[in-house]
């Protein structure tokens, strides 16, 4: 059990600190049942981050990366792939790992509940006019990569996957997310900004990386737990803000720091190469999964933007919200167009 630091994540994405929901102000907006019926209208993720993230940089040059051992594996043999850390001899910080959500204190549904109905495709492959979880459109291509990877100034759409209750195979093309882990990764120790997650090996634009899973929380306790933190300690709740019709807004909290997975490691970038997208499977709780923005290549540092504007839209709340965060902290992400501080989002720090 290790864990990483979870810096400033403030973004319509996905944003480590803050990620605003529905559960914003307690109440849980009227939505459809299942993926039967699509969430219509378009998603905005809003992630408000600590400022208490790692400094994202460039990789450390301590030592190539290396495959795991045997006995070296920060997710404890619960993904489907060892992750190891480097160097070995510096082992991160204890965690107790998950790899997918678990119920927190004020949590409005338990994410480990099956509540969506199944689709009917018992014979026949899942398209999207005769699938009731692909409503609109297929998810993923033959090559299991995310279709529609989002655009500037474009809200983010909603993705269902098929889930355990319906009857196609689990060679269906419209389940990814739920397969886990693909692809070789490796917790390590960065020059300037603590423990980062890279690649071992190549990674196709659009294929699915890997979750950011931790506890589910109310509003209530994110706003306990941020009072409790002081300017050492790390953020790593994320708070989710999903526009769905009518002015209706979902939100999300997720807070890793105690109990997650390796995503909680995910360092930020100005000009990141990871897309986070929410993906319901089972129940309305979204998983909150990273997709390859680009090719990735093996040894590059996986990290994502925590104010969530890359490749979605920010609406106005959304900026003001980031404009009225307190001063962040310096950023080493290294990127040309790099804004120099960390996202952050103060919204929370005063309801």
């Amino acid at each position: 059990m290790f864990s990483g630091r979870r810096e400033n994540y403030n973004s319509q994405q996905a944003r480590r600190g803050n990620y605003n929901s529905q559960q914003a102000d307690g109440e849980r907006a009227q939505l459809p049942a299942g993926p039967a019926a699509p969430l219509p209208g378009f998603w905005v993720m809003l992630m408000d981050a600590g400022e208490w993230e790692r400094p994202s940089g460039t990789a450390s040059s301590e030592g190539k990366p290396d495959a795991p051992t045997e006995h070296q594996d920060v997710a404890c043999g619960l993904e489907n792939l060892p992750v190891g850390w480097w160097p070995p001899q510096l082992e991160p910080p204890p965690f107790q790992y998950t790899p997918e959500h678990v119920a927190g204190p004020g949590a409005d549904a338990d994410p480990s509940q099956i509540t969506f109905p199944g689709c009917l495709c018992r014979h026949r492959p899942c398209l999207p006019d005769t699938c009731s979880c692909l409503r609109r459109q297929e998810n993923y291509d033959e090559r299991s990569c995310l279709r529609h990877l989002g655009s500037e100034g474009v809200y983010a759409q909603p993705v269902f996957e098929c889930n355990a209750l319906c009857p196609c195979s689990d060679r269906c093309c419209n389940r990814v997310v739920q397969r886990g882990l693909q692809f070789r990764l490796q917790v390590y120790k960065t020059d300037r900004k603590g423990w980062g997650l890279r690649t071992l090996e190549f990674i196709p634009k659009g294929r699915f990386v890997c979750e950011y899973a931790g506890e589910v929380l109310g509003l209530p306790e994110v706003q306990r737990r941020i009072q409790l933190q002081t300017a050492l300690d790390a953020n790593y709740i994320i708070a989710i803000r999903e526009h769905v019709y009518n002015g209706q807004v979902m939100e999300t909290y997720v807070d890793p720091a105690c109990k997650g997975n390796i995503g909680r490691f995910l360092n930020h970038s100005c000009e990141p190469n990871l897309l986070m997208v929410p993906v319901r499977i089972d129940s309305m709780v979204p998983k909150l999964a990273l997709f390859a923005a680009k090719d990735i290549f093996p040894g590059e540092e996986l990290s994502y933007d925590y104010s969530g504007k890359f490749l979605n839209m920010m609406d106005s709340e959304g900026a003001e919200r980031v404009a009225r965060g307190k001063p962040g902290k310096p950023c080493y992400c290294g990127a040309p167009s790099c804004a120099a501080l960390l996202p952050y989002d103060g919204s929370l720090d005063s309801q």
